[in-house]
């Protein structure tokens, strides 16, 4: 992993949620502004439970929960994301948190 040596401020988090009308579950993105990567994690697990239901199990070899890259405080600060605030990314693939 590339960011060995940098600190994490904040994670990127897919969480796959299963929806009404979908024939498998989508992968939803968070910004989690927290350092530690189980608590960020388990908080986008919270928030994605508002938009449907939390995949159970793998689908397709994509676990339910994964933690897709660390923040650093300068990334968060660039993108306006505060320590401790979770931002809702969406169902598309967020290019600009992915970015260096």
């Amino acid at each position: 992993m590339r960011g060995a040596t940098e600190i994490a401020g904040g994670w990127l988090i897919g969480v796959l949620v299963e929806l009404a009308g979908e024939p498998a579950p989508l992968l939803h993105y968070f910004a989690v502004g927290h350092a530690d990567q189980a608590k960020s994690e388990w908080t986008a697990v919270d928030y994605a439970g508002r938009a449907g239901r939390v995949a159970t199990s793998p689908v397709g070899g994509q676990e339910p929960v994964q933690a897709i890259r660390p923040l650093t405080p300068a990334k968060m600060k660039t993108l306006g994301l505060a320590s401790g605030e979770v931002r809702e990314l969406g169902w598309r693939h967020p290019r600009r948190w992915l970015s260096n």
